[in-house]
């Protein structure tokens, strides 16, 4: 039985750490593409994919909408991360010798606070994990890095601030990709239901096609759309939705969604995670 999964990073990375939580019986392996980890799953080399979809306060990923619709993978889990960034650096490193602060350019951005109050230079890096590799290599005291503590652990470097994230509500959304699809059971409990559509080329189309799950009492949880093919004008929209397409209200919305749509297609039915209650909550709270 094939028990990896893989994710896009170095070890040490969130993801990794995700998979760890997730599947923790699991062996995670890295890729150093959003491609390479997809191609690994098609090719049945892992069986699933730890992919991040969109932060609280980041947004969304990008790369993960365009390459979803064609890679012939399926949605079939959810898991959310609280993101808790440490200031790492090296041995002999102190506040006294950085000067520099190396990460990904969403955790730079998620602790200007702390990057502030020591006035430190940014360097902006492709992953947090391999941040945390380069000025473990380079036995580099005057750069800190903005990363994960399994990374701090994974490259035997020390902790210099805990958790100087500027929100505490930094969490990170992923999706679990399989080559196979494996639906949730209708009737058991909370479902999502995630697809891509391109609505037809006519007056209204968006509004109509939408249309179906108003009427139908549907709640949409995400909505994004973004320009395809190099065009301004043929958009395609990645949508999720509670409810299972067996339940009568998604059936009767779908069926008036795909009228409208030049192409549907469902990336997974899959259980609700029990995060999304707290984050709602939390959110609720703020307000």
């Amino acid at each position: 039985m094939n028990k990896k999964i893989v994710f896009q990073g170095e070890m040490g990375a969130y993801s990794h750490i995700a998979c760890q939580k997730k599947y923790p019986d699991m062996e995670p392996i890295p890729a150093a593409t959003f491609e390479d980890a997809f191609a690994k799953v098609k090719n049945k080399e892992v069986k699933y994919a730890m992919i991040p979809i969109e932060n609280s306060l980041a947004g969304r990923v990008a790369d993960i909408h365009y390459l979803l619709p064609t890679s012939d993978l399926y949605i079939v889990d959810e898991f959310f991360l609280p993101i808790e960034h440490q200031l790492i650096v090296v041995d002999g490193a102190s506040e006294k010798t950085i000067k520099n602060v190396m990460s990904h350019r969403h955790a730079l951005g998620q602790c200007r606070d702390i990057i502030s109050e020591l006035k430190l230079n940014k360097i902006v890096a492709a992953d947090t994990a391999g941040s945390a590799k380069i000025i473990s290599e380079n036995n580099d005291i005057t750069t800190a890095v903005l990363a994960s503590e399994l990374a701090a652990d994974f490259y035997g470097l020390k902790i210099l601030k805990r958790n100087v994230e500027d929100a505490n509500h930094n969490t990170t959304r992923f999706i679990i990709l399989s080559a196979e699809p494996d639906d949730a059971e209708p009737n058991k409990k909370s479902t999502i239901t995630s697809m891509v559509f391109r609505v037809r080329n006519v007056p209204a189309a968006l509004y109509k096609a939408m249309g179906g799950f108003a009427t139908n009492s549907v709640n949409l949880t995400k909505l994004e759309s973004y320009i395809i093919g190099g065009s301004f004008s043929a958009a395609q929209f990645y949508v999720d939705i509670e409810g299972h397409p067996h339940d009568e209200n998604v059936r009767l919305a779908l069926e008036e969604l795909d009228f409208f749509s030049s192409e549907l297609r469902i990336l997974g039915v899959y259980y609700a995670s029990d995060m999304r209650k707290k984050i709602n909550n939390e959110e609720s709270f703020l307000k």
